[in-house]
C-alpha cells in the first residue's frame, strides 16, 4: 500500500504470522531401490520474523514448498521401499530436521512435517496389499499358535498337578489302610492274649476248687435240659456192673 508524502514513498506489506498448514501435493520420487512412489506431505509453519520472511527470500511460502520437496527427495532417495513402509516416521523426521534449519534463515518456524499419503504404481500397490495381508495372516496365526501353546502348557501342568495329588491321596489311603490293619491285628492279639490269660486263671481256680467245676457242669446240664432236642450220651466202663433188682 503506497503512501505519498512530500519527499518519501513508504510501502507496507502485511505478513500473516499465524500458524498455518501447507500441503505439498504428491510428487513422484525414486527410492534407493528404484521404486517410484508419490508422496504428499503436510507442513505446519508460522512466520516468526516478518522482516526476514519478506527480504531474505522472494516468496517465503513458495520457498517452503520447494524446500520440503527437495528434503523429501533426499530422504526417500536414501531409503528402500521396505524401510519406508515400516518406518514412515523416519521420512517425517528427516524432512522436519532439514526444514527447521533452512526455514529459520528466512524467518519461518516449522512446527511439523508429516507424511500425509504414500501412493504406489498400480501393480506394486496390489503386490504390497497382498504382502500386508499375508503378514497380518501370519501374525494372526502366530498369535493363535502361541495362545494354543500356552493353553497346552497350562493343561499339561494341570494334569501333572492332578496326578501328583492323586498319587499323594493314594499313598495316604494305603498308609491309613496299613495302619488300620496293624491296629486291628494288635487289638486281636491283645484280645487273644487276654483270653488266654483269663482261661489260665480260670483253670487254676478250677484246679484249686473242684467243686466250682462241678457247679459249672451242673449249670451246663441244666441249660441243656431246657432244650427239647438235646440228647445225653453216658458211657460206662467195662469194669462197671449194673445190678438190677426186681
Amino acid at each position: 500500500m503506497p503512501f505519498f508524502g512530500r519527499s518519501k514513498q513508504v510501502e507496507a506489506v502485511l505478513v500473516d504470522m499465524r500458524e498455518r498448514d501447507m500441503t505439498i501435493k504428491g510428487q513422484e520420487i525414486l527410492t534407493a531401490d528404484k521404486v517410484a512412489i508419490r508422496v504428499s506431505i503436510i507442513v505446519r509453519f508460522r512466520v516468526v520474523d516478518a522482516k526476514a520472511a519478506i527480504h531474505a527470500v522472494d516468496n517465503y511460502e513458495a520457498r517452503i514448498y520447494t524446500d520440503v520437496q527437495l528434503a523429501a527427495r533426499r530422504s526417500l532417495a536414501s531409503m528402500e521401499l521396505e524401510e519406508i513402509l515400516t518406518n514412515r516416521n523416519k521420512l517425517s523426521d528427516d524432512i522436519l530436521s532439514e526444514m527447521k534449519e533452512s526455514a529459520a534463515g528466512y524467518g519461518v518456524e516449522i512446527g511439523r512435517a508429516d507424511v500425509k499419503d504414500l501412493m504406489f504404481p498400480g501393480n506394486l500397490e496390489q503386490v504390497m496389499n497382498h504382502v500386508l495381508t499375508a503378514e497380518h495372516t501370519w501374525e494372526a496365526k502366530l498369535i493363535e499358535a502361541r495362545a494354543r501353546a500356552e493353553v497346552d502348557r497350562i493343561e499339561a501342568q494341570a494334569r501333572a498337578e492332578a496326578q501328583r495329588l492323586k498319587a499323594e491321596a493314594d499313598a495316604a489311603q494305603t498308609r491309613l489302610i496299613a495302619e488300620a490293619e496293624a491296629e486291628g491285628q494288635r487289638i486281636k492279639a491283645q484280645a487273644e492274649h487276654q483270653g488266654l490269660t483269663e482261661r489260665e486263671q480260670a483253670f487254676a481256680l478250677y484246679k484249686d476248687n473242684p467243686a466250682l467245676l462241678r457247679v459249672l457242669e451242673l449249670e451246663a446240664l441244666r441249660e441243656l435240659a431246657q432244650t427239647a432236642t438235646a440228647r445225653f450220651y453216658v458211657g460206662f466202663g467195662s469194669d462197671i456192673k449194673l445190678n438190677v433188682r426186681d
